[in-house]
């Protein structure tokens, strides 16, 4: 099958995040079954209970090889632009393909698999790794159990596999990304009649603590130690939200809620940067949490390994992006680049696609690594 073909079938199961990933997750495991892998699974559940599917595959014997990691979740698609398609009902007009997922980051998946099934494994020296996660997009909480609990992941870290995260880069080289932090401040009041007094407003207790996370936001935009050239953009992104929750305006707000999420480059202490945020909030008298927390991803743009990927790549200059990834999660694998077909630009769009070129692109650059890798 080539890659559009995978990309099909793949793209029209709903695999949303709030939902259970494990159809697709069926589909991809036995796909890989079907081209000479074996597989191990990773199953578990979200806090609210939902089932949960991570796969691994392997083809070939021994250790080291290619090691791909991929996603099968997506993001909701409300609004869509379309109405003569749904987002999960792939389409193709004129040289695109038209669905939720197919450039973030479902079309790399088929890409990697068609590449994977068109090597003769009888020629294969060392293995092809081939691992599809859950929950990429809220959190990175598969490739989390994957690292945790994977045996297939733990002999792709002794073998010193040569790690690619297929994100959408448009096959560019990438040695580096942000990494992310999220926080939740929650003040508490009463809810009444607002005609009353015996309402206890919410928001009021929060908008001090509101104006410490304003101080936060103007200093990251300033201070050259917490910049990055690197990047684009070079500063953090201290993303604020606030929300009461309130359905109607004649209610005493009984909750706020401020949200921060912000992104931090390597060599920067995240973890400062949250407890002071929990200081404000403890003097404030707010409820406060840290929800998440993934690590920036650095390889060392000058290393061999990045030289060789840039070779097999036909690409001069590898570069960095602003978004994270599962790599987050992949620490102990210390060979690994941003490497994928498709444009970021394209992903969580209400008209998502990825050009058709990319995906030949993209199946020919990850068989050459193949071929380098493990023929």
């Amino acid at each position: 099958m080539e890659a559009v073909d995978y990309l099909k079938d793949i793209l029209a199961f709903n695999s949303v995040s709030r939902f259970s990933n494990t159809p697709v997750t069926d589909y991809v495991d036995e796909a890989l079954k079907k081209i000479g892998c074996v597989t191990e699974r990773i199953e578990h559940a979200d806090k609210q209970g939902v089932a949960k599917s991570n796969v691994i595959g392997k083809l070939g014997e021994g250790t080291g090889g290619m090691a791909y990691f991929g996603h099968t979740d997506v993001v909701p698609a409300d609004p869509w632009l379309f109405d003569d398609h749904g987002p999960f009902e792939p389409t193709i007009k004129g040289d695109k393909l038209y669905g939720r997922g197919s450039c973030d980051m479902k079309g790399s998946i088929a890409c990697m698999i068609a590449a994977a099934g068109k090597i003769d494994a009888s020629r294969l020296k060392q293995p092809v790794y081939i691992t599809c996660t859950a929950d990429e997009e809220v959190g990175y909480h598969g490739a989390a159990q994957v690292a945790e609990r994977s045996e297939l992941y733990r002999e792709m870290v002794d073998g010193d596999s040569n790690g690619i995260i297929g994100e959408p880069t448009m096959l560019e080289v990438v040695y580096a990304h942000k990494g992310t932090y999220g926080l939740i401040a929650t003040s508490r009041g009463r809810a009444a009649h607002s005609s009353t007094s015996e309402g206890i407003n919410a928001n009021l207790k929060m908008i001090p603590f509101l104006a410490e996370m304003k101080k936060f936001h103007d200093e990251l935009q300033v201070d050259k130690n917490w910049q990055n050239d690197e990047f684009d953009p070079p500063t953090i992104s201290w993303n604020i939200g606030i929300n009461d929750h309130t359905k109607a305006v004649n209610i005493t707000p009984p909750q706020s809620v401020c949200t921060v999420y912000f992104r931090t480059m390597p060599g920067q202490d995240a973890d400062s940067l949250a407890e002071r945020a929990r200081k404000a909030a403890e003097e404030c008298g707010i409820d406060f949490e840290v929800v998440c927390r993934a690590t920036p991803l650095y390889v060392d743009p000058k290393s061999e390994f990045v030289a060789e990927v840039l070779q097999l790549a036909g690409k001069e200059t590898p570069r960095t992006v602003s978004y994270g990834t599962d790599g987050a999660m992949f620490g102990a694998l210390k060979k690994k680049v941003i490497f994928g077909p498709g444009d970021i630009a394209q992903a969580h769009t209400h008209d998502e696609w990825i050009a058709l070129e990319q995906l030949e692109a993209g199946t020919s650059a990850y068989g050459r690594l193949i071929e380098h890798w493990c023929c």
